[in-house]
């Protein structure tokens, strides 16, 4: 791992920062990229995702000092320690404002944004796995099991690269719904966001430690269960719409 990538004039240049420029980079590339498509204000995609972004780190460093508000210390309050689901939650409010504001269809948007938002997930969680910032799985024998000694989050026990996984799932998921944006519907291309990630994010859990708080499920498998249930509606939805009884001759 690298926590600090290079230096520029003695100031370092971390992989955790650097990781979540880029992500934020190429999320609005590829949706202005959409916005044209569309023949929308390419602008205004560049906007959505600068102001999701601050409103989403804001929301994730949030939930996540709420849930660890037992425990908090001088560490929590840094530059790591953010709750994915908290972002999603306050960046998917963030998308809704905004698709008012410039009076954008709000399920056009969002089928435009999965794409974009999974894959600046993926180069997040790469950022994550360089920079060794805790959100590791349990301990393994496994050829790629990796150690952390100089992680901002330290351990000498080689374990799960979680984050890796993470990272070549959302990846995968962007290149698919990249690939169905134009075929599908922007309802089922969110639904289809939904399910998949949310399914990949509950797998991993399995190899995380995360505490168990219900049924023996962690709290991010909780939303993950959350997040599928809605994509799957989202997916009967979206079909209920496509398959439509014949008018009844008269």
């Amino acid at each position: 791992m690298r926590p600090i990538l290079f230096e520029v004039f003695g100031f370092p240049i971390h992989s955790y920062g650097v990781s979540k420029a880029a992500a934020a980079l190429v999320a609005g590339y590829l949706l202005a990229r959409e916005f044209r498509r569309l023949n929308w204000e390419p602008d205004r995609a560049w906007s959505i995702v600068a102001t999701a972004t601050v409103v989403g780190f804001a929301g994730g460093k949030l939930y996540f000092l709420a849930e660890h508000a037992d425990n908090l210390s001088a560490h929590s309050f840094g530059g790591s320690g953010f709750t994915w689901y908290g972002g999603l939650i306050a960046g998917a409010a963030t998308v809704m404002v905004m698709a008012r504001r410039y009076r954008l269809p709000l399920a056009q948007l969002a089928g435009v944004a999965a794409a974009p938002l999974s894959v600046a997930y993926g180069i997040g969680r790469i950022g994550c796995f360089l920079a060794g910032d805790g959100s590791y799985g349990q301990p393994s024998d496994l050829p790629w099991a990796t150690a952390f000694p100089n992680g901002m989050v330290p351990t000498v026990v080689p374990v799960h690269p979680a984050s890796l996984y993470e990272a070549a799932a959302a990846l995968a998921v962007g290149g698919l719904l990249w690939a169905l944006r134009t075929r599908w519907s922007p309802l089922a291309v969110v639904g289809l966001y939904a399910v998949l990630s949310g399914t990949a994010r509950f797998l991993v859990e399995e190899i995380r430690i995360n505490p168990e708080v219900l049924v023996r499920l962690t709290q991010p498998q909780l939303w993950s269960a959350l997040l599928v249930v809605g994509g799957a509606a989202l997916l009967v939805a979206s079909s209920a719409r496509r398959v439509r009884p014949a008018p009844v001759p008269g």
